[in-house]
C-alpha cells in the first residue's frame, strides 16, 4: 500500500490547518491548546482520497519561528510540499524561513497554495508574483498555483486536481533498504509501543526485525503490527505514513529524531564532509551549530575547510549516506543558516599539515552520486558490502571498474594490490637472504607489514606475488637448495645417507654435524630430508627405496622381517613403517603383520 505525503509550508496564521481540515475534512492539530489558542504548534496528520483514487496523507507543520525545529522534523522527510502564503497578507518573515528549509532539503515537488484568496481577491496575482520571485531559487520555482477559501470552498476542487498531478509525475521512491525517522512515540493499552514516522524509503512487512538508532545507541525491534491512516496492514511500501506496534522496546525509549533501519544496511556516523547547497558561507557560520536530518535534531561543530565544504562532528550518530540533505540551524537564532549535502559519511582523519586544504580540494572534485573508484583508491581496500552502506553502490552484483581488483568480499585498488605483492616478494627475499634457515615470514609479520584489514588477504596477496604459503608462513619457491652455513653439514648428512639409506644417524651424529631442529627443519622445508618420529632422519627417497625392498616380501610381513629387508634398527623401522601406513603405502594388519598395498 502507498500514501503520498505532503507537507504544509507557510508563514504562521496564514491557514495551514484550515487548509488541511477542508481538504481531508479531519482536525489535524492534536492538542487542547492548539485548538484553544488556534496556533499549532507541534506536527499535525490527516489524509484524503484524491479525485484519481491516489492516497495522500498531509503532515501539518507549524509556522511560528518558536517552533522552527518541529516544522524541519515534519518537512524532513516529505517529497512534497504545499507551500501557503494567505492572500491578504502576502510574504511574511517566516514565509523566507520555510522557502529556505525547502531550498536546503533540496524538495523539488509542490503546489504553491494561495489563502484567504476571499479576503483581497484583487492581489492574488500580486501575491504570487511575489511568491514566485521569492522561491525562485528553490526547487518550487515552477511549481503550479492555486487561490483558494478553504472557508468558502473555492479553489479546492482545483487544488486537489493540481496535487493529483504533481503526485503522478513523483519518481518512484527507493525500496532497497528502509530508513524511516520517528516522529512520535507512545502507548495504546494492549499494544504497547506504537511509533509512527514518513517512510520515505524501503518496505516493511509485519514481523520484520528491525535496528532502533536511538539516542541511547542501537537496540534490536521486531514489528507485531502495522497501521497507515488507521487501518491495519500486513505490508508498506514508501512513500507512505506508517505507524508501527513495536516489540522489544518501551514507548519512553524512544523520541522523536530517532530512526529504525534494516539491520547491517546504513553506515552510522557522528562524522561528516559536507557541501554548501544554501545559505552562509561556512567560513562565516558559528561554529557551533543544530543539524536537521530527517526528523532529528542534533548539536554538531562545525570546521570548515572553505566557503562551500566542511566536516560536521555530530554530538550522536545518525544513519546518513552520500547525498543525504541536511538542514544547519544557528542554535542562538530562530531561522535556517542555511542547506548542505553529505559527501561522505565515513571520512578520512586529519592529522597532517596541509590536510584540510587537500581535503577541500578532493570535496570540490567529488559528485554526489558517488565514485566507488576514488573511495576504494582513498582507502586502499574496502569491503563490497560497506560501499552499499554508503550509497556507493547499487543493489545486486555490480561490476567492479577496471583499477579495482575483487578479493572475496574486499574491492582493492588495483595499484595499492600491486605495492603489496611487491612489499612481500622484497621482505621474503630479504628474510631468506639474512637468515637461509628461517621458516619464511610469518602470516602475521606479513599483514603489520602491508597493514591489511583482514587476515586472510594475506593469503591473496601471497598467491599473486607467487610465493608459497603454508603453515602460517610465507617463503619464495626459488628459496630452495642452498642452506647457507649448514650446507656442508647437510651435504654430509646427504652422502651418509645416500650410502645406507635407512641407517638414519643417531641424536650424538647429528650434534655433530651441528644439524639441530631449527636446521633440520629448514632442510626439510627445502626437501633435502624426511623427519620421522623419534628424530629419525632419512633423505625424501627413503620411502619409495623402502616399498621395493618391502614388496619383495612374502606378504604380509611382519615387523622384524621389514627390518632385516631394510637393513635397518627397529629404531629407524618402526617410524618408516608408520609413516608408510600414514600414506597408504602400507597396510597394518594386526600387531605384527603389514602388507603393502602398491
Amino acid at each position: 500500500m502507498t500514501v503520498h505525503v505532503v507537507a504544509t509550508a507557510g508563514h504562521v496564521d496564514h491557514g495551514k490547518s484550515t487548509l488541511v481540515r477542508a481538504l481531508t475534512g479531519m482536525e489535524p492539530d492534536r492538542w487542547e491548546e492548539e485548538r484553544r489558542r488556534g496556533l499549532t504548534i507541534d506536527l499535525g496528520y490527516a489524509w484524503t482520497t484524491l479525485p484519481s483514487g491516489r492516497e495522500v496523507a498531509f503532515v501539518d507543520v507549524p509556522g511560528h519561528e518558536r517552533f522552527l525545529g518541529n516544522m524541519l522534523a515534519g518537512l524532513g522527510p516529505a517529497p512534497v510540499v504545499c507551500f501557503v502564503v494567505a492572500v491578504d497578507e502576502g510574504w511574511q518573515a517566516q514565509s523566507s524561513d520555510h522557502r529556505d528549509a525547502v531550498a536546503a532539503l533540496g524538495i523539488e515537488r509542490g503546489v504553491v497554495v494561495l489563502t484567504r484568496a476571499d479576503r483581497a481577491p484583487k492581489r492574488a496575482d500580486a501575491v504570487l508574483a511575489e511568491a514566485r520571485a521569492q522561491l525562485a531559487a528553490t526547487g518550487l520555482h515552477d511549481a503550479p498555483a492555486v487561490a483558494v477559501s478553504a472557508l468558502e470552498g473555492t479553489g479546492l476542487a482545483q487544488l486537489r486536481a493540481a496535487l493529483d498531478d504533481v503526485l503522478a509525475r513523483a519518481p518512484a521512491p527507493s525500496s532497497e533498504r528502509l530508513r524511516l525517522w520517528v516522529d512520535r512515540s507512545f502507548t495504546i493499552t494492549g499494544s504497547g509501543t506504537v511509533v509512527t514516522g514518513t517512510l520515505a524509503a524501503g518496505s516493511l512487512v509485519q514481523g520484520d526485525r528491525l535496528q532502533l538508532l536511538g539516542h541511547d545507541g542501537a537496540r534490536p525491534v521486531a514489528v507485531r503490527g502495522l497501521h497507515s491512516r488507521n487501518r491495519p496492514c500486513t505490508s508498506l511500501a514508501p512513500v507512505t505514513r506508517v505507524a508501527l506496534n513495536l516489540r522489544g522496546v518501551s514507548a519512553d525509549d524512544v523520541r522523536r529524531g530517532d530512526a529504525l533501519v534494516t539491520p547491517g544496511t546504513w553506515p552510522v556516523t557522528d562524522v561528516l564532509d559536507i557541501r554548501r547547497t544554501t545559505g552562509t558561507a561556512f567560513t562565516a557560520a558559528a561554529v557551533h551549530l543544530v543539524v536537521h536530518a530527517g526528523t532529528a535534531a542534533v548539536p554538531a561543530r562545525l570546521r570548515p575547510f572553505d566557503d562551500d565544504h566542511a566536516r560536521l562532528s555530530l554530538d550522536r550518530p545518525l544513519p546518513l549516506v552520500l547525498g543525504d540533505r541536511l538542514v544547519l540551524r544557528d542554535p542562538g537564532h530562530r531561522s535556517v543558516l542555511g542547506g548542505a549535502q553529505v559527501l561522505d559519511a565515513d571520512p578520512p582523519v586529519l592529522r597532517r599539515r596541509g590536510d584540510r586544504g587537500r581535503r577541500a580540494d578532493r570535496l570540490a572534485g567529488m559528485d554526489t552520486r558517488g565514485d566507488v573508484l576514488t573511495e576504494v583508491a582513498r582507502r586502499g581496500a574496502v569491503q563490497e558490502q560497506h560501499l552499499h552502506r554508503l550509497g556507493l553502490l547499487p543493489t545486486g552484483d555490480p561490476d567492479p571498474p577496471g583499477e579495482v581488483r575483487v578479493l572475496g568480499d574486499w574491492w582493492v585498488h588495483a595499484p595499492v594490490f600491486d605495492s603489496w605483492q611487491q612489499q612481500l616478494r622484497t621482505a621474503v627475499e630479504e628474510l631468506h637472504a639474512r637468515d637461509p634457515l628461517a621458516a619464511g615470514l610469518s602470516r602475521g609479520a606479513a599483514r603489520d607489514l602491508l597493514s591489511l584489514p583482514e587476515p586472510k588477504l594475506v593469503d591473496a596477496v601471497a598467491h599473486a606475488a607467487g610465493l608459497e604459503h603454508d603453515g602460517g608462513h610465507i617463503r619464495s619457491p626459488h628459496h630452495r637448495g642452498d642452506l647457507g652455513p649448514v650446507e656442508a653439514a647437510l651435504a654430509e648428512l646427504e652422502h651418509r645417507l645416500a650410502t645406507a639409506p635407512f641407517r638414519a644417524p643417531e641424536a650424538d651424529a647429528l650434534t655433530a654435524l651441528q644439524l639441530g631442529v631449527r636446521e633440520l627443519a629448514a632442510a626439510e622445508r627445502n626437501g633435502r630430508i624426511l623427519r620421522l618420529r623419534d628424530g629419525v632422519v632419512l633423505l625424501p627417497t627413503a620411502p619409495a627405496l623402502a616399498m621395493r625392498e618391502l614388496a619383495r616380501l612374502p606378504q604380509p610381513f611382519t615387523t622384524s622381517q621389514a627390518r632385516q629387508a631394510l637393513n635397518t634398527t627397529r629404531r629407524v623401522a618402526i617410524p618408516l613403517l608408520e609413516h608408510l601406513d600414514a600414506r597408504g603405502w602400507t597396510r597394518r594388519l594386526d600387531a605384527g603383520h603389514r602388507t603393502t598395498v602398491r
